[in-house]
């Protein structure tokens, strides 16, 4: 086996053990998301007796269905694909990665990895905010019936709500900053790395090229004297 095809083989193996990791952790966190959105959803008690605001209710609905969908598509891909890649990477032989299909579905493991990780968490963090206001809005009619001064506007189950978003507002606007950075950062150590393979590429075919330019006078030495 040549160095080219050695390295070409080694990068290979890279991409596959980076894809499988990609599904096991998009599989993992989908369906550990998941399961959280269906019990909110479920276990969340709302007070008949209260007037909810069509838009939260709408909200909240919403936001739990299209946070279950995405991490359903996620996981559908991750069970899809995984078992073919962990068939291959179980082979103990450098010519089985040909066999797997993580390269032809590059793009489909990328778009688990983005629905499982990026667009899922923040569906979630959205879940959080609608679930506290689902839950404690209903307390102004609590507060409104007890012995207490009518001088505050703001009931206790709105202070929690609010306290809740001014929390998750600022922690979703640094999960959004990190992600990005976190994205260039890895595109550009991808690209560094890509940069130095193909220039060690180039170094090896060069010395393969002096190689064989060396075995042909070689060989035309040895024809001429003979």
């Amino acid at each position: 086996m040549s160095l080219n095809e050695h390295s070409m083989q080694a990068l290979s193996w890279r991409k596959l053990y980076l894809s499988r990791a990609k599904l096991k952790a998009s599989s993992r966190t989908s369906a550990l998301l998941s399961g959280f959105a269906m019990v909110a959803m479920v276990e969340v008690q709302l007070d008949a007796e209260h007037d909810y605001p069509q838009g939260l209710l709408i909200a909240f609905s919403a936001c739990t269905t299209v946070l279950v969908a995405v991490h359903l598509f996620a996981l559908m891909i991750s069970t899809c694909i995984l078992p073919n890649i962990e068939a291959v990477s179980n082979v103990h032989n450098l010519n089985s990665v040909k066999e797997s299909p993580h390269e032809r579905m590059h793009r489909h493991i990328e778009l688990a990895w983005a629905f499982s990780t990026v667009i899922g968490t923040l569906l979630f963090l959205a879940e959080v905010v609608l679930l506290c206001w689902v839950k404690f809005l209903p307390l102004k009619k609590k507060s409104d019936n007890s012995h207490q001064s009518n001088n505050s506007t703001i009931t206790s189950g709105q202070a929690a709500a609010i306290a809740s978003t001014s929390i998750m507002v600022p922690f979703g606007l640094i999960f959004i900053v990190f992600a990005v950075h976190f994205y260039r950062s890895l595109v550009s150590h991808k690209t560094d790395r890509q940069f130095q393979e193909l220039n060690e590429l180039a170094e090896f075919a060069r010395l393969q090229d002096q190689l064989d330019h060396r075995g042909d006078a070689i060989s035309s030495a040895v024809t001429h004297f003979a």
